[in-house]
């Protein structure tokens, strides 16, 4: 099966997982692997222009990493996650998506940093 997109956890992301428990943490990343083989709203949805939201509901609990996608690579399509959060309403806070396009925006300018340097 070919995947749609590879995934990157960037720190704060990544933390997020490792605090919690094992098969929550697995939830998420079995959902994640399904979602880069079958587009499906309910797994991966677009929350505005340039953030979007991997999707898990898992007992009781709605958990979300917010990501982007990292258009730069002409070879690899990549999707970023820029951190997590469990969802109390039924409406993504704005401040998480405000967070999430504040952490693109310094992802991407540090990578134009370095590909400059190179």
């Amino acid at each position: 099966m070919n995947k749609h997109f590879e995934v990157l956890f960037l720190d704060e992301a990544f933390e997020f997982l490792n605090g919690l428990e094992r098969k929550h943490y697995e939830k998420i990343l079995y959902n994640i692997r399904k979602s880069q083989i079958e587009l499906d709203r309910e797994l991966f949805k677009k929350l505005s222009d340039d953030i979007w939201e991997f999707r898990t509901f898992y007992q009781g609990l709605q958990y979300r990493l917010l990501a982007f996608w990292d258009k730069s690579s002409t070879t690899d399509t990549l999707v970023v996650s820029t951190h997590g959060f469990v969802k109390k309403r039924s409406k993504v806070p704005d401040k998480e998506i405000q967070k999430a396009v504040n952490i693109r925006i310094k992802y991407l300018a540090d990578k134009q940093i370095k590909n400059n340097t190179k």
